[in-house]
């Protein structure tokens, strides 16, 4: 059942809870974003981080106010702005762990992913245009996260590169994965924080604890 839609000064804001956790994601990534400005660096990861927070604080922004909140007032096409914005975040965290990674893989092997990281963009941006189905959105989120993400992670992890760094991404994958898991089996606590707000709940950790690992990671540069 979907939540009650709220009045507060006359405006009408449905599903209040869902979009008020989707604000918090964001408010971390754009606390994240500015914090990590203030670290100083010309690496290419310094910029690719900050990309990342920038895109999924806007994403989640726009998910919260147009996907949830004040879906009433828009066509269901105005979903797609903060979809793609959130694929190209993902797609920068990926780029930022190749980029981290590239003195410690063999170089056909950084050209090789970094070519997969461009076409699976591509792929995956144009399904979910035509098609307006979030569950590419989905799809890519997964394979960026667990598969790009955790992967390159438990490589550092267990080769001993920088592992108090990777440890926090690790813990952030996890998270997203258990968000994944309240998302997909739509397990809920009522009808006042359903199986929505318990994942926006993870991803907001996960937000933080990737906020951490990038605040370790710019340090070693």
């Amino acid at each position: 059942m979907q939540q009650p839609s709220i009045y507060p000064f006359g405006i009408r804001i449905d599903e209040p809870v869902t979009t008020l956790t989707d604000l918090v994601i964001a408010a971390i990534c754009f606390y994240a974003f500015f914090a990590l400005r203030k670290k100083k660096g010309t690496h290419k990861v310094y910029y690719l981080i900050q990309g990342y927070f920038l895109c999924i604080g806007f994403s989640t922004l726009l998910g919260g106010l147009i996907g949830h909140g004040f879906l009433y007032a828009f066509t269901p096409q105005w979903k797609f702005p903060g979809w793609a914005i959130s694929m190209v975040g993902i797609n920068l965290i990926e780029r930022v762990m190749l980029s981290f990674s590239k003195s410690f893989i063999r170089p056909g092997y950084a050209r090789f992913f970094s070519m997969v990281n461009i076409v699976e963009l591509l792929v995956f941006a144009y399904l979910t245009f035509t098609t307006l189905n979030f569950a590419y959105v989905e799809i890519h989120t997964a394979y960026g996260l667990m598969i790009f993400v955790l992967g390159f992670s438990l490589y550092h992890y267990f080769k001993g590169n920088h592992s108090e760094m990777m440890r926090y991404f690790i813990w952030a994958v996890f998270a997203v994965i258990v968000a994944f898991f309240f998302f997909a089996t739509k397990i809920g606590l009522g009808i006042w924080f359903n199986y929505m707000d318990i994942s926006h709940v993870f991803l907001a950790l996960s937000a933080w604890l990737f906020y951490k690992g990038a605040a370790v990671m710019l340090e070693k540069l």
